[in-house]
């Protein structure tokens, strides 16, 4: 396959909370693919109205969409849906899918189903836990408080004590309508890359700070990783079984990242990264590198694995 044959749109930035950090993994995608001899064009969305994303996409004329949108609208199954409308090949999971792995909820209920180990979660909506008063609080501490739809740790708390759990579940209310308070799993902090739907090298993240917030995903000296994890060599193979295992679980293609805990010899999946970061300090990458495939080699993959599907749906009429 010669990618020098289509253009590609590589579409960023977008109207989440992300914004800035979608800007910056288009640019580095879009960078990458310029220098490859691909003929890529950089659109920044600054809308979510379909008929405005329609005709921005239509005036550009590329063959292939690269989402490089976190977030909402982007990575939640929206953008997804127009592009399939457009019957435009696009990278990533399909709108199903997407919207499963933006909603933790859903997405641990699915783990559950599928016999993916998850640590214990209660959901609250307009400030009341699911189904009970507000009066009751989780039955032990600590327990993490995070938004159900929200990404790069936004409205995210470690909260340790009964006076702290009701501000920061407001908190998270300003990033989500519903949250999620989850048990706290004392162990390593893990994720693993999913490339062509098997996993890649697992990374340990250990943070300066007290859990790999915001500020120390994307501040450089913030994190240290180790990759490949020192774990031992069959806890390995179980944390990049159970990655795998929730990448298919939802019904996710092409590449994802897991992010995991372990305590003790057991992997328990916190979330799904649908379209995981594609900075120069990001994750996925970082697990590819590992395993002996670079920033371009990685994104020809994932653009590989569109343009073939698309060709398969299209009857074979798409430039090769």
């Amino acid at each position: 396959m010669d990618l020098k044959v289509i253009r590609v749109g590589v579409l960023a930035g977008g109207v989440s909370e992300e914004r800035e950090i979608s800007l910056l993994s288009g640019k580095q995608v879009f960078s990458s693919l310029r220098q490859g001899g691909v003929r890529a064009v950089l659109i920044d969305l600054k809308s979510s109205r379909q008929d405005q994303i329609k005709k921005i996409i239509k005036k550009e004329k590329i063959d292939l969409a690269f989402i490089a949108l976190h977030g909402a609208f982007g990575e939640d199954g929206s953008l997804q849906c127009i592009l399939e409308k457009l019957s435009l090949a696009y990278t990533g999971s399909n709108p199903e899918a997407s919207r499963l792995a933006m909603d933790k909820i859903a997405s641990k209920k699915r783990f559950k189903q599928e016999g993916v180990p998850v640590a214990g979660f209660q959901i609250f909506s307009g400030e009341k836990k699911e189904g009970q008063s507000s009066n009751n609080f989780p039955s032990c501490f600590p327990v993490v408080v995070k938004p159900n739809s929200s990404g790069s740790s936004f409205g995210v708390s470690i909260v340790k004590n009964k006076d702290n759990f009701w501000p920061a579940v407001k908190s998270a209310f300003n990033f989500s309508n519903t949250v999620i308070a989850e048990d706290y799993i004392e162990g390593p902090e893990l994720t693993v890359g999913i490339l062509n739907d098997k996993p890649l090298a697992v990374v340990e993240i250990i943070p300066k700070g007290e859990y790999f917030d915001f500020e120390n995903k994307y501040t450089a000296g913030s994190s240290n990783f180790i990759v490949p994890a020192k774990l031992e060599p069959r806890v390995y193979k179980r944390v990049q079984e159970v990655a795998q295992a929730a990448h298919k679980a939802l019904g996710c293609r092409d590449f994802s990242r897991v992010d995991i805990k372990l305590k003790g010899k057991i992997p328990y999946v916190l979330e799904i990264n649908s379209i995981p970061g594609f900075t120069s300090k990001s994750l996925l990458p970082l697990s590819a590198s590992a395993c002996g495939i670079d920033f371009k080699k990685m994104i020809q993959i994932i653009m590989g694995s569109a343009l073939a599907r698309s060709r398969v749906q299209a009857g074979g009429n798409l430039p090769v």
